[in-house]
């Protein structure tokens, strides 16, 4: 028996050191009854053996989550922004050319023998009296507005009725500082080849247009008759004002260098200076050329007025000078051009 112990204790101390045997001892030491009361001393060495928890830090692989970081290809949604090729509407935005409706004067134009006509209509010339003078705003007793010249359109007529006023507006303008400089200031220099003076102020305007040599009105009339003649050809940069141009505009003298004989200046605006105008500007310039161009055509009648019938203007007698002649015969009232 004692061998038996021995042999048993032996085991046991030797199965100490090898986690497998562990087990064994105890069924041993249930054989045993002098062994019973003793305590496996190895068996407090086994938490070494649980330190193999260690390879529970296995959960390093659970930072595989990093993986998950993977949503960034969930930023494929980007792709979703695609839909800006749903921005492709802005092909759409084509409608852009549909700004050509600038044009759309057109549905205001009518046809006039076979040409279009500006749209210059009765509501037009309304819209600019008020500009013109709020006042008295349109005023049309004769109602020209409504009418058809030489069987033209209205729109025609009316492109017609505002280039005249706009020419004799301007006219006007010019005679009415002509007739106040010639009645005032003598030109200092001959007025002939021949050696003439020009006529004294001691002479009113009238009688100084008398007083020059017949060669000098056909020169003066002749000049004048160009300008006419020429503001009435279209140019490919000037439509007629009767078939959509702008009344009051001049044609350049571009066109007659390159078919005549060049041209320093043009008639209107010759130094440039409202070339590069704005719309705005030139819009209201047009509107106060035309207010003084009315009081200049009322200011060089009420002279003429008042030379020809002394009292017709009574606030012009202190200064007129009496004329007996004719203002309407340019050369004599007895003149015939063929004897």
């Amino acid at each position: 028996m004692k061998v038996a112990s021995i042999l048993i204790i032996t085991i046991g101390a030797a199965t100490s050191f090898s986690p497998q045997a562990r087990i064994v001892p105890r069924r041993t030491f249930a054989l045993n009854a002098d062994a019973k009361d003793t305590p496996p001393p190895p068996a407090p060495a086994a938490p070494e053996a649980v330190a193999a928890p260690e390879a529970v830090a296995t959960p390093e692989v659970v930072a595989k989550p990093e993986a998950v970081a993977t949503p960034e290809v969930v930023a494929t949604p980007e792709a979703v922004a695609t839909p800006e090729a749903e921005a492709t509407p802005e092909v759409v935005a084509t409608p852009e050319p549909v700004a050509t409706p600038e044009p759309v004067p057109e549905p205001a134009m009518a046809v006039s023998g076979g040409a279009a006509v500006a749209a210059y209509t009765k509501d037009d010339l309304k819209v600019l009296a008020k500009e013109l003078n709020p006042l008295v705003s349109f005023y049309d007793p004769l109602s020209l507005s409504d009418g058809t010249f030489w069987n033209d359109s209205n729109e025609a007529t009316i492109g017609f009725l505002r280039h005249a006023e706009i020419k004799h507006g301007r006219v006007a303008m010019a005679a009415f500082v002509g007739y106040c400089v010639q009645s005032n200031y003598h030109w200092p220099w001959k007025m002939t080849l021949e050696g003439d003076d020009f006529p004294s102020i001691d002479l009113g305007p009238e009688a100084q247009w008398d007083a020059i040599p017949e060669a000098a009105k056909w020169q003066i009339i002749l000049v004048v008759g160009f300008f006419e003649s020429w503001s009435e050809f279209p140019t490919a940069a000037n439509t007629h004002y009767m078939r959509g141009g702008r009344p009051g505009v001049y044609p350049s003298f571009d066109d007659f260098g390159d078919m005549v004989h060049p041209v320093p200046f043009d008639l209107y605006d010759p130094f440039g200076l409202s070339k590069n105008a704005s719309e705005e500007t030139k819009a209201a310039g047009l509107v106060t050329e035309i207010n003084n161009g009315r009081l200049a055509m009322l200011g060089i009648m009420g002279f003429l007025a008042e030379d020809h019938l002394p009292g017709s203007v009574p606030a012009l007698k202190d200064i007129s000078i009496p004329y007996d002649g004719s203002v309407m015969a340019p050369f004599a009232s007895n003149f015939h051009l063929f004897g």
